[in-house]
């Protein structure tokens, strides 16, 4: 039986970096994140492999079907299980706290990992390109600084720093600067990696820095992120879930009409439970509808992208017509890898539109949660018990995915 490793999830978010870890077979002490709903989402994580590991998934496949609702679920699940949740922002507000539940935890164990990637938001090209003063002075900019204070608390034996790849622009590079030397006094070197998540088996076009730091005195070597290009196209994704209409679909629960596939069984999307959830298309104007059948036309016929400004003009309703210019974009079913999730999918579904045309619509939760490679059997939670379709499309957009986190758990495993 493998050692179980020990970690910390900081800014954990809805749990995709913490979910590949756990599958590599890491074990976690706590997860650090201020948004409820988020928090939520991961305790209903904890449930589904507490369950799992003590061999009652019957339990869980009874929330998902809504016989029983989330108290109930959680009432079946120790409370120190649920406990390695901490729902508090990370800050000098709340610090001293936070210390003190991990330590409360930890007992005599020691963490020989601290995983996470603060808001990325203040880094991202497009973050600072909608801020009038290119987000500086933004408080999140130095969020590092309270990564660093876990550093110096609890001095693992190696971390994961994950960001976007706009950390290495922001400030002219400043803040990652800033951020390497301020690790590198605490004792640590750092490789810095870009990434892209379809090298690592997840079939979108996703880049990333991942900073992977270890102590000076572990004396490592020879680390190193390799990635795997595969053949698989989008459609592999999506062709076992049902077609739905804008607007149609349930929360909870369908199942799947198609049989599953070499890849959905290989990156384990489809998993054990033959449960769909959170499958429920958004409602759509006659207008957006119409303009997705031309950006579906333009692509399955031509391979074109749609320019928002050779649409008729009774479609074009925006005055801003020089930038975001390609707003309307089909997720393409016959390339390897579609465009990057990102959280902007809670606002509205234009930048990601079924390639089916019969369809003629967004994509729903549960297929941006594929393209993310979260399993079908995870659920994304709101504040209140319930579908709330923006919750769930922020923590997914936002999130690691947990593919790709597993792989890299995978490497880091070999020298831990």
């Amino acid at each position: 039986m493998k050692q179980q490793l020990t970690y910390i999830d900081l800014f954990a978010g809805a749990g995709g970096l913490s979910e590949g870890f756990i599958n590599a077979g890491f074990n976690p002490v706590a997860h650090v994140e201020m948004d409820k709903a988020a928090c939520y989402s991961l305790k209903t994580r904890v449930a589904y492999n507490h369950l799992k590991a003590t061999d009652n998934l019957e339990h869980y496949i009874a929330y998902l079907k809504s016989e029983i609702n989330r108290e109930k679920l959680y009432d079946a699940i120790p409370k120190e299980k649920l406990d390695s949740v901490i729902n508090l922002a990370i800050g000098k507000a709340n610090n001293q706290k936070i210390f003190a539940l991990i330590d409360e935890r930890l007992l005599d164990q020691k963490v020989d990992l601290i995983i996470g990637g603060p808001p990325c938001q203040a880094y991202s090209l497009v973050g600072r390109a909608r801020s009038e003063n290119g987000m500086k002075g933004d408080e999140r900019n130095f969020l590092f600084l309270e990564y660093a204070k876990f550093l110096h608390k609890y001095k693992p034996k190696m971390f994961v720093f994950e960001n976007v790849t706009g950390l290495h622009s922001a400030n002219k590079g400043g803040y990652l600067r800033h951020m390497l030397l301020t690790f590198r006094n605490l004792g640590y070197e750092i490789k810095d990696f870009v990434v892209t998540a379809r090298d690592f088996d997840v079939l979108q076009d996703r880049k990333r820095i991942i900073l992977i730091g270890h102590r000076k005195d572990l004396m490592l070597t020879g680390f190193d992120l390799n990635g795997n290009v595969n053949d698989y196209t989008v459609s592999v994704l999506l062709h076992d879930l049902p077609a739905l209409q804008a607007g149609q679909g349930l929360d909870k629960y369908t199942g799947y009409v198609g049989p599953t596939n070499k890849y959905l069984d290989y990156s384990g999307i489809r998993g054990d439970i033959q449960i769909v959830t959170q499958h429920l298309g958004r409602a759509h104007t006659i207008q957006d509808k119409q303009i997705y059948r031309i950006a579906i036309k333009k692509w399955n016929k031509n391979k074109e992208r749609l320019d928002y400004n050779d649409l008729p003009e009774e479609l074009k309703t925006h005055a801003n017509r020089e930038i975001f210019k390609d707003r309307f974009k089909v997720v393409a079913g016959d390339l390897n890898t579609s465009h990057t999730v990102v959280a902007h999918i809670s606002k509205d579904g234009h930048y990601y539109i079924h390639p089916d045309i019969k369809q003629c619509r967004s994509l729903t939760v549960r297929e941006a949660a594929r393209l993310q490679s979260f399993p079908d059997d995870y659920y994304f939670e709101a504040e209140r018990e319930g579908m709330n379709r923006t919750a769930a499309f922020k923590q997914i957009g936002n999130a690691v995915p947990p593919l790709m986190a597993k792989r890299i758990a995978e490497e880091i495993r070999k020298y831990l």
